[in-house]
């Protein structure tokens, strides 16, 4: 086996904990990125990974973590932007984005893009969490409103970053394959983890905090099969890279918008001049 070193964001509890226990056990450098220093240091401390600290709703952070981990690791086998969250109140960050546009979408979006040069010398995985709830986004995803200015809904705002996921996915694929970026977004499944815990949203809260509900939610162990799968695997003979999987295999059911090419490079484009304001 090829030990691999494995970059994972929302490494600090569920799937993404479970996916660096299960990849630490099998070999692997594990690095842990979370965002509660408590949390992050515990998952650290237990498997004897590096670990970085930062806040997804502070894109200044995002940048210097993009820094420390160019710093630290000669080389990154597997990015997997794994951290996200959705929201109930609609709250705008420290930056002026949407809570939920920042932490699911342009935060990774940025770390990508900053440690782009590596990932490419190390011909890497980039790994993007998304869901199914992508196929509940709008209809259209209004690019002059990403922030949800004038429409807002917590599902409505964490199902359009979700397809937004598979649509970064598709065009890191499209624009850096050919040097060497394997990029795959995948639905983990519904998992019942702390993710949404702190949500206002009555549907998400249902899910999260109905005893009944949760006994059909799956464990994060379980949850974490794909992540650990794509990231141990061989981009080209065990996954295909530019597509979006559930179970394991590419999805039969996503929204049409994710497989319109220009809808995924406006979206690149847009989120450039967002990040450049």
């Amino acid at each position: 086996m090829t030990t691999k070193t494995i970059v994972i964001t929302g490494a600090s509890d569920g799937i993404g904990a479970a996916a660096a226990r299960r990849l630490h056990h099998d070999g692997h450098r594990v690095v842990i990125v979370g965002r509660s220093p408590q949390k992050t240091d515990a998952v650290a401390r237990e498997l004897g990974a590096d670990r970085f600290v930062a806040d997804f709703t502070r894109l200044d952070e995002v940048r210097t973590l993009a820094a420390e981990l160019d710093a630290a690791c000669p080389r990154i086998d597997v990015l997997a932007n794994n951290a996200g969250g959705v929201f109930g109140d609609r709250r705008k960050t420290a930056d002026g984005f949407e809570q939920t546009f920042q932490i699911n979408h342009l935060a990774p979006f940025l770390l990508t893009r900053l440690l782009l040069g590596k990932l490419i010398a190390s011909d890497a995985s980039v790994l993007q969490t998304s869901s199914v709830a992508a196929r509940i986004a709008a209809r259209r995803l209004d690019l002059d409103d990403l922030d949800h200015d004038r429409s807002y809904s917590p599902i409505r705002a964490y199902g359009a970053a979700k397809l937004e996921n598979i649509l970064f996915t598709r065009e890191l694929h499209r624009r850096h394959h050919a040097d060497g970026i394997s990029a795959v977004a995948f639905h983990p499944g519904n998992v019942a983890s702390s993710f949404g815990s702190g949500t206002t949203s009555r549907v998400m809260r249902f899910f999260t905090h109905n005893p009944l509900a949760r006994m059909a939610l799956i464990t994060p162990e379980k949850g974490a099969d794909q992540l650990v799968w794509l990231a141990a695997g061989s981009a080209g003979a065990d996954w295909q890279p530019g597509l979006y999987y559930e179970k394991r295999k590419p999805a039969k059911r996503v929204n049409r918008q994710a497989y319109d090419a220009e809808l995924a490079t406006a979206l690149w484009e847009r989120s450039e001049q967002l990040l450049a304001r």
